[in-house]
């Protein structure tokens, strides 16, 4: 079944240690082996109730690790991460390969996507997985000119080591969004597994420290976040689990006690977008594809 469950979140530099009762905390380190789809896991008799199987990636997009609607009404971007060509893929809803084109910069670690209201993409390759890069960016563009690519290079303000000690290693950061001028970006806590720091970027091209605007005691590793088409719920993708902060205004959903949804059973979840106001659409590393009901 579904289980659902509170946690605090914190703001500035107190973050709150309440946990909730029943989570599905994935380990620190780094990802599985590289590789194809692992088929044969995932079946539906082993999924929570409410997550329905609705197909697989079509073989070749190889690790999904990020997802977002395209410009064309039911499809959705995709891509891999660390190591896999600068590819971008277009999907319909069952996971079934439609387009593609070459993004104009290096995949050194894509991670996440996501677009603004004029028709701009961000492109995140800010994973980090050792806690060690000095090269992160999200890269803007746009689908039709792809080789047109913008590099909003930017640093964590709070860093001095690279990488830090593994107490401190919350520098990651597989998660990001566009909202109202600037990217949002999530770290994935690979030190403690309790906080997500959250940070902004403006949305113009150029070099920038990073700002740290609160902390979120989540615990769990942030994979993803995607954002209602409303504007008035955030879910936040972990590993075999999400977490959903609704409100009235973007500062009350920061503000907001999560709900828990535990995804257990359904694979390596790394990407998340709204399908509708109430549906999500999740992508695995291992290739599948699920829809959810929130």
């Amino acid at each position: 079944m579904l289980l659902t469950s509170a946690c605090s979140q914190a703001e500035g530099d107190n973050t709150s240690t309440d946990q909730p009762q029943t989570t599905a905390q994935a380990p620190a380190g780094k990802k599985g082996k590289k590789g194809g789809h692992k088929k044969g896991k995932n079946k539906g008799a082993d999924l929570p109730a409410g997550l329905r199987s609705v197909g697989r990636l079509t073989d070749g997009i190889l690790e999904s690790s990020g997802l977002c609607a395209a410009p064309e009404a039911g499809t959705y971007f995709t891509f891999g991460d660390d190591g896999q060509q600068p590819f971008v893929y277009r999907v319909d809803a069952t996971g079934q390969q439609v387009g593609q084109f070459t993004l104009g910069a290096p995949n050194h670690d894509w991670e996440s996507l996501s677009r603004d209201n004029s028709g701009n993409y961000y492109m995140g390759d800010c994973g980090n997985n050792g806690n060690d890069r000095r090269n992160l960016a999200i890269l803007r563009f746009r689908p039709a000119q792809p080789n047109n690519v913008g590099k909003i290079n930017f640093s964590y303000p709070d860093q001095t080591e690279f990488p830090p000690s593994k107490s401190e290693r919350n520098f990651d950061c597989e998660a990001s969004l566009w909202h109202d001028g600037q990217v949002y970006l999530f770290t994935k806590d690979r030190a403690q597994s309790t906080t997500c720091k959250v940070y902004t970027v403006p949305e113009t091209p150029g070099t920038y420290k990073a700002k740290l605007i609160t902390k979120l005691a989540i615990p769990g590793q942030v994979t993803d976040a995607t954002l209602a088409p409303s504007g008035r719920r955030l879910v936040l993708l972990a590993r075999q689990e999400l977490f959903i902060f609704e409100g009235d205004s973007w500062e009350a959903i920061l503000k907001a006690t999560p709900r828990h949804i535990d995804l257990k059973g359904a694979g390596q979840t790394e990407g998340a977008a709204f399908k509708s106001e109430n549906t999500l659409l999740l992508t695995t590393e291992q290739g599948a594809v699920y829809e959810l009901d929130i």
